[in-house]
């Protein structure tokens, strides 16, 4: 049984309740659940819930992914003090995350009453981009010197493991440069033998690093592909800035996804859950796209002004053009969409894109040849059917239908799997191909190819 959904409710009725019985029966609940039962709240009154909470709760409710986008506005109704003491309580990661949400104004009066020690802790991080392997990671891990032994390292665990985030792993350094050496798992740990050397157990291959101006998507796939739950990020000494564990890689996955999704749809990536996205923000990230768009497919009447002519000479061509053009477009879409998928997987790489136009070509021209005998079989038995009469010429308009698929489709399919790699060349998102944008370029070319079939087969006949 689903209790997430079940504990929403009851505890919307306790956020709005007496704050003592708040209190007594929020220990019930998951910092999650209270977390995604606020975002539906007004940030005043999430704020004096939190206030209410018991003070080691309120922390693991502030450091829940789900209340990510409101924490900036529950902050600004909350009293100074108290929100500079749960920032100090918070995950390093998380404190840069709230800390990049919040005002400029905001965030220097806080900075001030935070102690040093988080003060540069969070400047540190704040100095690297949100998307980069160093925006994502956090500065809570153990480490200990390569003189130790496995037992000295087992006892220091026991004391800090309290105070960090997370103990996966801990990296080992040498004494003199602290530099990484080598990384032990807390399993490795506890079956090696005590007295042996830290630098005994585990694995002994140099451990996996990154930069921390690794983008998080790449970040996120070394993750993945290593079977990693952490993975330390390193400075040019090889000395340890920080580690991103697999629960920033899931946060980092949804949010990219989410991105990538939104701009398929032709436009911006959106910064916040739909329903909290103010009209004139929503009008702003929809309106640069559809108005590109928009222009694009005015080449579409320019280039039907163009056959004119033809289309008034035989108006039975113009009942084809959105058969053709949305099947070129879909063919676009298609292959788009299979070339950004790999690009992110890495499966193939820039250098590859002859490759793909290689292998694409043919497919189009295959997927076109079959939609074009389906187009012809199409017109064929309703003639003979008598279901509609297509002329005299019904067998040559037959044969210029199932001709420029084949050539509309194929060129769909083309452009379709190039124009990620242009853009990524370019230094663009591939996902910025959306579907919409590459449908638009497929539907003037192929208007171009559907009548210039057409003059060829057409001519002394229809035209």
């Amino acid at each position: 049984m689903d209790t997430t959904t079940q504990s929403t409710p009851e505890l919307l009725y306790l956020l709005h309740g007496d704050p003592a019985d708040l209190a007594q029966a929020a220990r019930s609940f998951r910092a999650a659940d209270i977390a995604e039962a606020l975002t539906r709240l007004p940030p005043d009154s999430s704020a004096k819930v939190l206030d209410a909470l018991p003070f080691d709760l309120t922390v693991q409710i502030f450091d829940e992914p789900e209340l990510a986008h409101h924490r900036a506005d529950i902050a600004s109704h909350m009293h100074e003090d108290a929100i500079s003491q749960l920032i100090e309580a918070m995950s390093a990661d998380q404190q840069a995350d709230l800390f990049r949400e919040l005002p400029v104004a905001g965030r220097q009066r806080l900075m001030k009453r935070l102690d040093a020690q988080t003060q540069s802790m969070l400047q540190s991080l704040l100095k690297y981009a949100p998307d980069t392997a160093g925006g994502i990671m956090t500065t809570e891990f153990v480490s200990v010197p390569a003189t130790w032994t496995v037992d000295q390292t087992l006892r220091y665990i026991s004391e800090v493991g309290r105070a960090k985030e997370t103990v996966y792993a801990i990296y080992v350094a040498d004494p003199e440069t602290n530099a990484l050496v080598h990384v032990v798992s807390l399993r490795e740990l506890m079956v090696a033998d005590r007295a042996a050397v830290v630098t005994m157990a585990g694995d002994r291959r140099p451990p996996l690093t990154v930069r921390p101006g690794l983008d998080r998507e790449e970040t996120a796939r070394i993750i993945s592909k290593y079977n990693l739950l952490a993975l330390p990020v390193v400075d040019d000494k090889k000395q340890v800035l920080g580690i991103v564990t697999v629960d920033d890689v899931i946060d980092t996955l949804v949010r990219e996804v989410t991105e990538d999704v939104q701009k398929f749809g032709g436009m911006e990536a959106l910064d916040e859950p739909y329903p909290e996205i103010p009209f004139v923000r929503m009008i702003k990230k929809r309106a640069g796209w559809l108005c590109a768009l928009f222009l694009s497919e005015m080449l579409t009447a320019t280039a039907m002004q163009r056959f004119e002519g033809e289309i008034s000479k035989a108006v039975v061509l113009a009942m084809f053009i959105p058969l053709v053009m949305s099947s070129g477009g879909n063919s676009g879409s298609q292959a788009t969409s299979l070339i950004i998928r790999s690009l992110a997987l890495r499966e193939i790489r820039l250098r590859d894109w002859w490759k793909i136009a290689v292998r694409e070509l043919p497919t189009g021209l295959t997927l076109g040849a079959i939609l074009g005998l389906i187009g012809i079989i199409r017109i064929e038995l309703w003639q003979a059917l008598g279901l509609f009469d297509y002329g005299p010429h019904h067998q040559l308009v037959a044969l210029t239908v199932g001709a420029a698929l084949v050539g509309i489709v194929g060129f769909g399919s083309l452009a379709g799997s190039m124009l990620p790699f242009l853009l990524k060349r370019l230094g663009f998102d591939p996902a910025s191909a959306s579907a919409p944008f590459v449908a638009t370029l497929v539907d003037v070319t192929g208007l171009v190819i559907y009548f210039s079939v057409a003059v060829v087969i057409l001519r002394g006949t229809l035209l």
